[in-house]
């Protein structure tokens, strides 16, 4: 091994990178919003696509997209990942 190598091995060694993702903040548009909302109060896919006068495959994929701009699997993550971030608040 060399000598830059090993310094470099080394340095890698002392300080190792910091793998994780960095956490950033993200962005729903008003009608994930809106529909992120309803979710957390408990209403179905169909109401909300009546509430919003869209469909329920609408309302569908606007979820999938909120779970992939959340980076969450499941829907209390979602919801606590919402509030953290101050797009939905608790209401007791």
């Amino acid at each position: 091994m060399t000598p830059s190598v090993m310094m470099k091995a080394l340095k890698l060694l002392r300080n190792p990178p910091n793998f994780e993702e960095p956490t950033k903040e993200f962005y729903l548009t008003a009608r994930e919003a809106e529909i992120l909302e309803q979710t957390s109060k408990g209403i179905n896919y169909n109401q909300i696509g009546e509430n919003l006068i869209i469909s329920p495959n609408t309302v569908r994929k606007h979820i999938e997209n909120i779970y992939s701009k959340c980076r969450v699997h499941s829907k209390v993550k979602k919801e606590q990942k919402a509030v953290k971030n101050r797009i939905i608040s608790i209401t007791i």
